[in-house]
């Protein structure tokens, strides 16, 4: 599971096939809410805001 930011969607998307030979399902964060979890505020690739759970 990877937090990004919108520059490096593509980035984790290959991260996540390459790991688990399956294609991710994409979350915005601006329109998801967690009840249990909340996701980091930061891309796991820079300093940007997190904007995409890639999962």
């Amino acid at each position: 599971m990877y937090v990004v930011c919108k520059e490096h969607v593509e980035l984790a998307i290959d991260k996540f096939v390459d790991e688990y030979e399956d294609a991710p399902d994409i979350v915005d964060l601006k329109e998801t809410e967690f009840s249990d979890w909340d996701p980091p505020a930061k891309c796991a690739e820079c300093e940007k805001d997190g904007e995409f759970l890639v999962v």
